[in-house]
């Protein structure tokens, strides 16, 4: 599936007023792409706000340096919320919305979706969606193109750091000629590579590295080492002073074992529940086994969320694992 940008251009132009939205716990998909866009659709003179369920995590707020992406229930209330057309980022799926949800359920206005994930329900929105894009990061250069919109410096910065994380930093399989092009593009922008990667990756604080130490030490293999798992809960949190947006990227750690085709991480949530997130290097399909517990994603890599204990939600994700990887392997 590919995206119409003539029918893309047209809609943008038939509003005024936009909100952008994304998914909870936002990452750098997630925010570089709303700001990038939000750049884009200011360059056309219109009025935007970011509006998401959950703030900017800490390690990101190098992006925003301003404070500009707003928290609904921070200052932010739905009935204020009112605009021509609200524009969904890099998520398709009520439940990805959090408290936003809600206010885009009920809004009278437009709505529309740009998207490269592969789930979707329906948002009442137009979909623009492209599965094979590796990140959303990368649709929003595509619709600078489309409305003729030139990338400057900050918007570059934002689209990058979006690019390089949903592709591990260029290592994914998602990676094609046609990601470097475009990367090439906004270095051309004024990006400077080394500088997002430190602000990325060289920035970790003490609690951080220390709660990944827990999670890599109690990770545990199965099938004889093809599938890995491992966990957090929020007393692990407490007890490091660390925060849940210190998770990110933990799971890519665990594919570094030898012989690994697939990786789980439970993560408990504040309110209760597991948010857990699924990784493949084989021919296992993360989005398909997520979609069976409400989630969803890409075939390498997917999320879901389920209520219930540790060990109750891990015997059956796990379960759902082993006969998935016993089948393709």
């Amino acid at each position: 599936m590919s995206v119409h940008w003539k029918r893309f251009a047209d809609q943008i132009s038939h509003y005024q007023s936009f909100v952008l939205v994304s998914h909870v716990r936002p990452d750098c998909d997630a925010i570089g792409s709303e700001l990038g866009m939000a750049g884009i659709l200011r360059k056309l003179c219109k009025d935007v706000r970011i509006i998401n369920a959950h703030r900017v995590p800490p390690s990101l707020e190098f992006l925003d340096p301003a404070g500009t992406i707003e928290v609904l229930g921070d200052h932010v209330e739905a009935d204020e919320i009112s605009c021509d057309c609200i524009m969904i980022l890099d998520t398709s799926a009520w439940g990805q919305l959090g408290d936003m949800a809600d206010v885009v359920r009920n809004a009278t206005c437009d709505k529309m979706v740009l998207d490269h994930h592969v789930g979707e329900e329906d948002l009442g929105a137009t979909m623009y969606k492209d599965y094979q894009a590796e990140a959303t990061g990368t649709l929003v250069v595509a619709a600078a193109d489309a409305l003729g919109v030139s990338i400057d410096r900050k918007m570059a910065t934002a689209l990058f750091g979006a690019i390089a994380t949903d592709t591990g930093w260029f290592r994914f399989s998602s990676v094609s000629s046609d990601t470097y092009r475009v990367i090439a593009r906004l270095i051309d922008c004024g990006v400077v590579p080394a500088e997002i990667y430190g602000d990325l990756y060289e920035r970790d604080t003490l609690e951080r590295l220390k709660l990944r130490g827990l999670i890599l030490s109690r990770t545990s293999t199965e099938l004889d080492g093809a599938l890995v798992h491992t966990y957090v809960e929020n007393r692990d949190f407490e007890a490091v002073g660390a925060l849940h947006s210190d998770t990110e990227d933990s799971i890519n750690l665990t594919l570094a074992v030898r012989n690994t085709k697939a990786a789980v991480i439970f993560i408990e949530q504040r309110p209760g529940g597991f948010k857990i997130s699924f990784r493949s290097r084989c021919d296992l399909d993360c989005n398909e086994v997520a979609s069976r517990f409400g989630g969803g994603g890409h075939k390498a890599a997917a999320g879901a969320f389920q209520q219930g204990s540790l060990d109750d939600v891990r015997s059956r994700v796990l379960a759902a694992m082993l006969e998935e990887l016993e089948r393709v392997l």
